[in-house]
């Protein structure tokens, strides 16, 4: 009995340790969040503006601040702030314009 109990103890040790993901694989799934958001913004020259806020993995959502340059004419060369949600599970992106000033 005692060692079907051992046994018992190291598939559970093991098997967390295999469902945990690696600093690499996290470090991979925020280099394609990027390279989508970056894809899915309008802007020119966009680039993040903060760290990516992960929410659980319930939400399976990241949320990233982009910032770039409008391409319209009109716009004469302003800039300008997107909300990117990167969907973890479809690995897709939306993005939607930002206003940073309180109203």
């Amino acid at each position: 009995m005692k060692f079907f109990s051992s046994i018992l103890v190291v598939y559970a040790l093991l098997s967390g340790a295999a469902q945990a993901s690696t600093s690499q694989a996290w470090n991979e799934q925020r280099q394609q969040m990027l390279k989508a958001c970056l894809a899915a913004s309008q802007f020119k020259d966009a680039h993040a503006r903060s760290k990516p806020a992960e929410f659980d993995d319930q939400v399976g959502m990241t949320a990233l601040l982009i910032e770039g340059v409008y391409p319209q004419q009109h716009m004469q060369q302003r800039t300008g702030t997107e909300l990117c949600l990167y969907d973890r599970r479809q690995q897709r992106a939306f993005v939607s314009e930002w206003n940073l000033e309180a109203k």
